[in-house]
């Protein structure tokens, strides 16, 4: 069994974080052609509530989904500092 090294892993999960930003961002940002139109009259029926609170929950799980990659973004950022620090005062240098 191979130990990957803490700055290998705090690379991969800089990679992960990024992509899971760019593809929840791109899922706020899109709009969804599976909607349907929505007149604008005062009377509307389940089906049109319904598919607008699907809507918003899709939109509310790729603001999470963004705001879950934004924390693991800061956290590999930190695992990378920390490696960093630690190479540097194994071989009594900072980098």
């Amino acid at each position: 069994m191979q130990v990957q090294s803490a700055y290998a892993s705090g690379m991969q999960g800089l990679q992960s974080a990024q992509q899971g930003l760019a593809q929840a961002t791109t899922s706020v940002a899109m709009p969804d052609q599976q909607k349907p139109a929505v007149p604008n009259t005062s009377a509307q029926d389940t089906v049109t509530l319904s598919s607008r609170a699907v809507g918003q929950t899709d939109t509310t799980s790729a603001l999470v989904s963004a705001t879950e990659s934004s924390n693991q973004a800061q956290a590999s950022a930190k695992v990378i500092e920390v490696a960093s620090e630690t190479v540097g005062s194994l071989i009594d240098i900072e980098v």
